[in-house]
């Protein structure tokens, strides 16, 4: 069974990669073979596959913030936070390195995909304003935001692991038992992957001018909702929540509460919106039910099914691959070559992560990982050593391929809906180096901080 699954997990990455158009239908295939094989070989309950395989925190946090960001764009508030950027910064490469950047400070404290979500729209606004590709954009908004992920305690679910692991308070992300912690680790490749988007961008280096016409905002209420949205998700990243359900999905529950908001106000403004509609084109009549009808239809237009699906059905096939003991595999073959050198167990942890994550969620990985890290018999300064290695390696992994971080299938998501064909090449044009880059400079600080 264990072989079967492998072959079908690997079959089913080759054909997103080179199907990309039908991800979702793949995906759904190879998860219902999945799902239906582990259930009679008895590796997984089959109710596992719509339970806890699932992990409804990230698909509540993904729907609740699409509707949000939606609303936001409909608005027009990204074209005229766009106008703003140009106005500071009006030279195209700088901005797009700009908003890179910032999507990696706003992911420190706020989870990935919602980072992505966030500012796409907004990249997508600058992108068009610039007369620029969205695609390179939007891919480099995403690795940056995987990047920061690992920088606090509240930016990541897998930091939130190795707090548990190691007894880390937030503080201690920064300074440790008298060392610099894992936050400068990511900084600093951080800092080192800006010449990689310079690069990148370097032929975008022309300078932007705007239109004279403002750009009209139509409601302030969704741009206020998404601000609320940020501050509550970092508001709870710092509330003791008791251990259950809410404590588990406080951040989907979070974002689908404001989702809900977002579509009651957009539904009860409808008569509002025809009523001005209307009088602008010089009618008496309006059409509430129409308008009704037509807030709906623009609310539930916000959400990109397919996205969700395939996220949805690449959680089932990753806890099939759990299930059949191919990560434990894994982290066992890690422990047995490398027990006896502690800098080859960290070089082969850092960079086995990495090739690892790129195409297995990053959560059960780290989750699988951190006792058997434990289970060396190494304290101290070494077991901090190898399980900063494990992070810095599993949280950049994911951004060597499209499908390897839930941000990335997101943004590639986002493009699509809008109509643009992403290729595998160009997020490995962005991905691998931007990748290499960063975990080299985490790998080198580590090491010299924690392994000698």
């Amino acid at each position: 069974m264990k072989i079967f699954i492998l072959i079908l997990f690997i079959l089913t990455y080759v054909g997103i990669i080179a199907i990309p158009k039908y991800k979702p239908h793949i995906t759904g295939g190879a998860a219902l073979i999945a799902a239906v094989s582990c259930a009679i070989s008895g590796h997984m309950v089959w109710h596992e596959a719509f339970s806890s395989a699932i992990n409804y925190n990230v698909v509540m946090m993904l729907v609740g913030i699409m509707i949000t960001v939606g609303l936001f764009s409909e608005s027009g508030m990204p074209n005229r936070l766009a106008d703003k950027i140009i106005t500071k910064v009006p030279n195209a490469l700088w901005i797009l390195v700009l908003l890179s950047i910032l999507s990696g400070v706003i992911s420190a404290f706020v989870d990935n995909v919602a980072t992505v979500l966030m500012l796409a729209p907004i990249g997508l606004a600058v992108a068009k304003k610039v007369n620029v590709s969205p695609i390179p954009v939007l891919i480099s908004i995403s690795v940056s935001s995987n990047l920061q992920g690992a920088a606090t305690l509240v930016g990541d679910t897998t930091s939130v692991m190795l707090a548990g692991e190691l007894g880390m308070s937030f503080m201690d992300f920064f300074f440790m038992n008298g060392r610099v912690s894992i936050f400068w680790a990511v900084e600093l490749g951080m800092l080192l992957t800006i010449p990689v988007l310079i690069f990148i961008f370097r032929k975008n280096n022309q300078k932007i001018k705007i239109a004279s016409e403002p750009v009209i905002v139509s409601t302030i209420f969704p741009s206020i909702m998404l601000v609320l949205n940020i501050a509550a998700l970092v508001a709870c990243s710092f509330i003791a929540i008791p251990d259950g359900f809410v404590a588990d999905h406080i951040n989907g529950l979070v974002c689908l509460l404001f989702g809900l908001i977002c579509i009651a106000y957009h539904i009860l403004t409808a008569k509002k919106r025809a009523v001005e509609n209307t009088a602008e084109e010089g009618t008496v009549k309006t059409d509430f039910i129409g308008g009704k009808k037509e807030a709906v239809k623009t609310v539930f237009g916000t959400i990109d099914y397919p996205t969700v699906l395939f996220l949805v059905f690449l959680f089932i096939i990753i806890r099939a691959v759990d299930s059949v003991g191919i990560i434990d595999d894994i982290s066992s073959f890690f422990g047995m070559i490398g027990d006896k050198n502690i800098f080859l167990l960290y070089t082969l942890i850092v960079f086995g992560s990495v090739l690892i994550s790129a195409f297995i969620d990053n959560i059960p990985y780290v989750a699988t990982m951190l006792p058997v890290i434990a289970g060396l018999g190494l304290t101290g300064n070494l077991q901090t050593l190898l399980c900063f290695g494990l992070l810095c390696g599993a949280t950049l992994g994911g951004n060597i391929t499209p499908v390897g971080a839930s941000a990335n299938v997101v943004a590639i998501g986002m493009l699509n809906k809008e109509g643009y064909k992403v290729k595998s090449s160009d997020f490995f044009k962005i991905g691998i180096p931007f990748t290499l880059v960063a975990v080299l400079g985490g790998y080198l600080l580590i090491w010299l901080c924690w392994g000698i």
